[in-house]
């Protein structure tokens, strides 16, 4: 029973090793409204640094490319801090 195990311990950590492969990180940066995504051999390569459509076109034109708004887009940051009496300014008249 012992050289059966010893036998079929190798086989049982590549098993191991090839199921615990570690998952695919998002595509889409939750800071920019486009994202370009680069088509090549092998696979496919998304750049979300852009923040206009147009923008994002006249970097892919000529290539295999194309340009979607980003669904994780966050939007822009919120300013939080509060004024400095708190109130609103009066009005001028």
């Amino acid at each position: 029973m012992r050289n059966l195990v010893l036998a079929l311990f190798p086989a049982l950590l590549a098993l191991g090793a090839i199921t615990s492969t570690p998952a695919n990180a998002q595509k889409y940066d939750s800071t920019s409204p486009v994202c370009k995504t680069n088509y090549r051999w092998g696979g496919e390569d998304t750049d979300c640094g852009y923040t206009s459509l147009e923008q994002c076109r006249a970097s892919a034109s000529g290539l295999a490319a194309m340009c979607i708004t980003n669904p994780y887009y966050a939007g822009p940051p919120i300013d939080r801090r509060p004024s400095q009496s708190g109130r609103r300014p009066r009005a001028a008249y």
